[in-house]
């Protein structure tokens, strides 16, 4: 009788429950003048809110030195391209995506901004060629305002990348960032008896110290001919690597930085890879050699962008590849990639209503994606070994970029060239810092 009378209680407790919700419902559904399937929904991330306007059938062009079409290759790609449909429907525009071959692009780019009549509305820009240079002649928008949402741009790109005094030129909806770092022969490793460098790697002591020694130890005569015949790193004349991992660089905005203590421990690393013979001597071949070292089998590291890992792994199917970030420098805190030749995409200020174009640009990829984070389907793909993944995320995750390829005046090689034939680091430094600082000059000016 006490079970029935607790069943009795608990369903009339239920059925009072259920008229409440049901009122609550009423209640909403009526402060929605009666649409019932009204739902109040809004993103934990700043959205612009929803703009009307007609384009009055414009064709929208965005330029590249490869086709931006987006192909409908997954579930995000296929998100964007239905939203894209249904803007230009909702907009009235259209949109053609014009390739310019990498060859003759900045040219005919460059020329058709100076001009007044740029070859398109969205057109992807180099940062050396484009700020300060053509941010100085007023050639493009600043369009930090309208880039706000962290879903459909990439924040750094606008805020830290692609800045001129304070203001955002460029952007970009890949949230992904240049991956480079070090492949590395794990089967060669073992035949050698090596430790994995993975080690240092887990117990965070992968610097340039245990770099070095892990590329010494693997120099070795293995047919006691005196000559070395197995090699620990394919290459040498890692300046901009040295840079980007000890958190350096050459110049600094308007200002050469070869003094700076940084900078003087990224010359002091590479002039030491040479000096103490460290690398794999170069045997007359072009910038590809050190790539087809590694490809033989008999180099334990190659350095290099992470493009490059799918064509290495192929050509050596018979060897297990493993990538490494670029160790870390004395002065570094973090893991870190670099790029010397960044570009992103801009809009000329000879283009109407740049605002409605980011709108546009927003709406196509504000999307839930299917990944958990932006590389995973392109590291995924191609590593296998967990380790190998997350070396890659925390490499792209430091990405930095370098501004010294804005001066086409600036004697980079020259300088490497001292390094590498152990020219000592103070000497090279008074050397090359008049000549830095007038590069720079002819640029921004005195």
């Amino acid at each position: 009788m006490l079970t029935v009378l607790l069943l009795l209680l608990l369903a009339a407790c239920n059925g009072s429950a259920e008229n409440a919700s049901k009122e609550e419902g009423q209640s909403v559904n009526e402060n929605n003048d009666g649409d019932e399937n009204v739902e109040s929904e809004s993103a934990d991330y700043y959205q612009t809110p929803e703009m009307d306007f007609d384009m009055g059938g414009r064709t929208i062009k965005v330029v590249s030195w490869w086709d931006m079409t987006i192909p409908e290759d997954n579930p995000d790609n296929i998100q964007k391209k239905e939203n894209l449909d249904a803007l230009m429907e909702k907009h009235n525009f259209d949109i053609e995506y014009v390739f310019i071959d990498y060859g003759e692009y900045e040219e005919k780019v460059v020329a058709s901004l100076t001009a007044g009549e740029p070859i398109g509305d969205i057109v992807r820009l180099g940062k050396t060629y484009s700020i300060p240079v053509l941010v100085k002649q007023d050639l493009l928008w600043p369009i930090d305002e309208y880039t706000k949402n962290p879903n459909a741009f990439n924040q750094k790109v606008t805020n830290e990348f692609m800045q001129y005094e304070g203001k955002g030129y460029g952007f970009t909806e890949d949230q992904s960032n240049f991956v480079a770092g070090i492949m590395y022969n794990r089967t060669l490793m073992d035949q050698l008896g090596m430790q994995d460098p993975q080690d240092y790697v887990d117990d965070d002591s992968w610097n340039w110290d245990t770099f070095m020694k892990v590329a010494k130890e693997a120099n070795r005569d293995t047919n006691n001919d005196g000559k070395l015949d197995v090699w620990g790193l394919a290459q040498g004349g890692l300046l901009e690597q040295a840079l980007y991992s000890n958190e350096a660089e050459l110049t600094k905005g308007n200002q050469q930085n070869l003094e700076d203590s940084k900078t003087k421990e990224a010359l002091n690393f590479v002039s030491k890879l040479a000096t103490e013979e460290i690398f794999r001597p170069n045997e007359g071949g072009d910038w590809t050699e050190p790539a087809q070292f590694f490809r033989q089998g008999n180099t334990l590291m190659y350095v290099g962008a992470f493009y490059e890992y799918g064509d290495i792994k192929t050509d050596m199917e018979d060897y297990d590849i493993g990538f490494l970030p670029f160790p870390k420098g004395p002065s570094a805190t973090a893991y870190h990639t670099g790029e010397a030749l960044f570009q992103a995409l801009t809009i000329p200020k000879a283009t109407e209503n740049p605002e409605q174009l980011l709108y546009i640009w927003e709406k196509i990829n504000d999307i839930e994606s299917m990944y958990d984070y932006s590389l995973q389907a392109t590291l995924e793909s191609n590593l296998t070994n967990e380790s190998d993944i997350e070396n890659a995320v925390m490499a792209s995750d430091g990405m930095v970029v370098l501004d010294h390829n804005t001066f086409p005046s600036l004697p980079y090689y020259e300088l490497l060239d001292e390094l590498n034939n152990g020219t000592s680091i103070s000497t090279v430094i008074e050397k090359y810092k008049t000549p830095f600082q007038t590069a720079i000059d002819e640029i921004y000016g005195q």
